[in-house]
């Protein structure tokens, strides 16, 4: 790449992001780490001088989609050249940290690979290549947390949005067997609670009014503070403490082992927390969980919710569920579905167990087969689908406090978010765009839910 790369006053980036909430977050960060170089984001990668694909290793065949996208920008790219223009091509996240060298072998044309812990050093990446071509590849784990070392006034990503994403914890220690989490993003760390607190404070001067706090394990957050650590409920005390003008906490993902009952005690008392949590269980049988190495039983993951409606009886809790972990019986798959049934949810996500490389179960024997992988699924689907619409619709008749987000689709239409995370539609005025109203739900759809506003209780916030 021509030295004349570094000295450009202006530049386009495009990030191509998939995969989870951190990696939205993650490609934030990188755009901002950037910007000093004179990167801005552009719609199309077709006018980025610059492009990044932001990947995720969860899905199935998540390498192959990821080289079948790169074979679409290397045509970009050579389109680009013909008109005298240089783009760069980088891979980051999970799957350029697990099989960096084999991207680099079978598409030599990559210029940077990166992992998720070192995009901080992007810029440092951009200069090697801008001073002696090549490509570089940074895929380790590095001393130094990125999260020390990133721009502390972040570009204004969330002007004019609400809602917003803020990574306060990373990695994994607990190892489950089909999850490449440890392996792609490292050991749990967390991040100093003055960078989280100074971070959540631009975003709310920006407009944001709920923030999502993000983590591989979020729940076992522990940042320094005060010359000690602080847990995830004295973080939102914090943050309700010192940042009035935030209205809603959210946070994703949680696991069972971390669940304590200060958390849950916080559901109850603070009240920015919204009354909704997101707890991965994964299966109801006690053998599929041993032998997934989740660390609990199915009881005990019973007995936590227990304890969470004992503390917030309006909480709407949502889960994860893999169906056709090797060995898993017809008995096994019975007992994800009594689980389901006694659990009750509003909603869930639920997949097949598909291999992944380098994880332990993986080359577990008793594979199960895929037909009987696809009928477990369509099953367990069916019956969360009937809990998830048996929620919506026990919300009709109920007033319901609701963000404002945006214009709906059709004229004079809202739409807000409730404090469920359903979208919620309704006539109303374009000035109450960032405010909270009270709306009386009317309607359940699938996805959604209608209502209209209930102006006689309370007043807008």
């Amino acid at each position: 790449m021509p030295e004349q790369l570094s000295n450009s006053p202006s530049r386009g980036l495009h990030i191509i992001t998939w995969g989870c909430q951190m990696n939205v977050y993650d490609s934030a960060r990188m755009a901002d780490v950037l910007r000093p170089l004179g990167y801005s984001p552009v719609d199309l990668p077709d006018n980025a001088d610059m492009i990044i694909l932001n990947t995720c290793h969860i899905r199935e065949r998540a390498a192959e989609k990821v080289f079948s996208e790169l074979g679409r920008l290397r045509q970009i790219r050579e389109a680009r050249k013909l008109e005298g223009k240089e783009t760069l091509i980088a891979v980051a996240g999970c799957v350029a940290q697990a099989e960096g060298k084999e991207l680099l072998a079978r598409a030599p044309y990559v210029d940077l690979v990166l992992g998720p812990q070192t995009y901080h050093r992007l810029p440092e990446m951009v200069a090697r290549i801008a001073r002696a071509g090549g490509s570089v590849i940074d895929t380790d784990f590095p001393v130094e947390s990125k999260f020390d070392l990133l721009p502390e006034e972040a570009a204004p990503q969330n002007e004019g949005n609400l809602t917003a994403f803020l990574t306060i914890q990373e990695g994994c220690d607990k190892f489950c067997s089909f999850c490449v989490v440890p392996y792609t993003r490292g050991a749990e760390t967390s991040r100093p609670v003055a960078s989280i607190l100074a971070e959540a404070e631009r975003l709310v001067a920006s407009g944001v009014k709920e923030i999502t706090l993000l983590g591989q394990n979020v729940n076992a957050f522990h940042g320094d503070w005060n010359g000690g650590t602080a847990s995830l409920p004295e973080l939102a005390s914090l943050l309700h403490e010192k940042i009035p003008a935030l209205k809603r906490l959210r946070y994703i993902t949680s696991h069972p082992r971390d669940m304590e009952q200060a958390l849950i005690d916080a559901h109850r008392d603070n009240p920015i927390f919204m009354p909704y949590l997101h707890l991965p269980v994964q299966s109801g049988s006690d053998k599929v969980l041993k032998a997934m190495n989740r660390g609990h039983t199915a009881d005990e993951y019973r007995e936590i919710i227990s304890r969470l409606r004992q503390a917030r009886p309006d909480i709407a809790l949502t889960s994860d569920f893999i169906v056709g972990h090797p060995g898993e019986t017809d008995e096994d798959f019975e007992a994800t579905m009594q689980l389901v049934r006694d659990v009750r949810f509003a909603s869930a996500y639920s997949f097949k167990y598909s291999q992944r490389p380098g994880t332990p179960a993986a080359g577990q024997p008793f594979q199960v087969a895929e037909d009987v992988k696809e009928k477990r699924l369509a099953a367990l689907q069916a019956l969360l689908r009937e809990q998830q619409d048996a929620f919506n619709a026990s919300l009709v008749g109920t007033v319901q406090d609701v963000l404002v987000t945006g214009l709906g689709r059709k004229p004079g239409q809202l739409n807000g978010r409730s404090p469920y995370l359903q979208p919620v539609h309704f006539e109303g005025d374009p000035s109450q765009i960032g405010q909270i109203v009270k709306v009386r739900i009317t309607a359940p759809f699938t996805n959604s839910l209608g209502g209209h506003l209930h102006e006689q209780e309370g007043t807008a916030i």
